[in-house]
């Protein structure tokens, strides 16, 4: 642990409790936790914590000396988001600051989006889409404990089709456009597709992530056309699946999302025009759904601000409010499995947790909210051993708030505390 790491889990730990200096474990007393995996809230309960996981769970409050209070509070895992953007943010001059901005620009931006996000309960997030190298390298910067933020897994640059939605060159002028091919990651064909998709493994990518659709953002006029062929599609996962990379498919309209499940990807992100066949092609493939509500209603409201987006996003954006709730709560009655997730870059990072309320007001139970941030987002990233649950060998990620979420579930846009990896990362004063 670094020194400075050491000094704030330390500081913070004292200010709960009279922790011993060299205690070997910590221990959490929680006044009520909430049980994703009984899907219920319970009574006291004791987590002791040792080398970043969880040792032991008791039903009792320990006595020990070394003991974190949160007697008044409700604790549970740390969430998890399942799409951000930790490289940007939207603002009125997003489209010109690529031309305006250099890679240092966007690393300092991330560290401190990256941050805010942790401060906000979400110990773990996964990161679909930047340059390659960015978040691959606050991973990293973040995993020895050199920069504060998330657990992150990270797809690097998305791919996408000539003219297609993660084309960085959409909008340009024809003399910057070029001809950018799978190392830019822009797919035109089954080798294209495959040797994409080993550049990211070459680059150090967690996950491959595909815009099998036409985007609200991007500076292009379809926001649903699909844009890989079936080949390209099959090319995709099937390299990704010899490499051990699950695939996340951001997708707009009906085709391309049915193209993409029946290719075998593991999600599909935002999931706007979805129909029925979609919805039954999702439950038969097990297909999760990353609903990204707050992004729509993000957007939808800035479509209004004369000169914020381009015009030929604007339409796109005005349209795609509404269509991503009625959506999401039929998928969520029709039973599609469904893991947490924002967009956060699109609205602003540290708001995350607003898409609780989203989805509970669209007719999800606010426990199955919590578990789409918990238990399904751990299943979805292939990380239940670890993450998810507070549970003996998982990783000690826990956040409480003050209050029953299960009442109210906007409780959770205020976390008073918040522990990543053993180490207390943010206390109420």
């Amino acid at each position: 642990m670094k020194k400075a790491a050491f000094r704030l889990a330390l500081g913070s730990a004292l200010a709960f409790s009279s922790l011993p200096l060299f205690a070997t474990d910590t221990i959490v007393n929680c006044g009520a936790t909430i049980d994703v995996v009984a899907g219920k809230l319970t009574g006291p309960r004791s987590f002791t914590v040792n080398s970043g996981r969880i040792q032991r769970v008791d039903n009792v409050a320990s006595k020990a000396a070394n003991v974190i209070d949160l007697s008044t509070y409700t604790c549970l895992p740390g969430l998890i988001d399942m799409h951000v953007h930790l490289t940007s943010q939207s603002n009125p001059r997003s489209y010109i600051e690529s031309f305006t901005l250099n890679p240092a620009d966007y690393a300092f931006r991330a560290a401190h989006y990256a941050d805010i996000t942790l401060q906000a309960g979400f110990t773990s997030v996964r990161n679909l889409g930047d340059d390659g190298t960015v978040t691959r390298a606050l991973r990293g910067a973040i995993a020895q404990g050199i920069a504060t933020g998330p657990r992150i897994f990270t797809a690097g640059k998305s791919l996408a089709t000539t003219g297609g939605h993660a084309d960085p060159t959409n909008g340009h002028r024809f003399d910057l456009m070029g001809d950018p091919h799978a190392k830019s990651g822009v797919v035109n064909g089954v080798s294209e597709a495959r040797k994409a998709v080993r550049q990211r493994y070459k680059e150090g990518a967690d996950l491959i992530k595909i815009t099998a659709t036409g985007g609200v953002l991007s500076t292009a006029k379809s926001g649903q056309n699909p844009q890989f062929m079936d080949d390209e599609l099959t090319a995709i996962i099937s390299t990704a699946k010899d490499y051990g990379f699950k695939v996340a498919a951001h997708a707009h309209g009906g085709e391309g999302m049915k193209r993409a499940i029946k290719a075998g990807v593991n999600s599909i992100e935002h999931g706007t025009l979805m129909d029925d066949e979609v919805r039954r092609l999702m439950k038969r493939h097990g297909t999760y759904l990353v609903p990204t509500i707050l992004a729509g209603e993000f957007v939808a409201e800035k479509a209004k601000i004369d000169g914020y987006f381009p015009e030929i996003v604007r339409p796109k954006a005005a349209a795609i409010g509404p269509q991503l709730k009625a959506n999401f709560a039929k998928a969520y009655e029709a039973g599609v499995k469904i893991a947490f997730g924002t967009d956060s870059g699109v609205s602003a990072h540290g708001d995350n947790a607003r898409e609780f309320k989203l989805m509970v007001d669209q007719g999800m139970p606010a426990m199955e909210a919590i578990r789409a941030a918990t238990v399904n987002a751990a299943d979805l990233l292939g990380e239940t051993e670890n993450l998810g649950t507070l549970e003996p060998g998982h990783f000690a990620d826990l956040v409480a708030v003050k209050g029953n979420p299960l009442d109210d579930i906007s409780i959770l846009e205020t976390i008073d505390f918040v522990m990543k990896n053993g180490e207390i990362v943010k206390k109420s004063r």
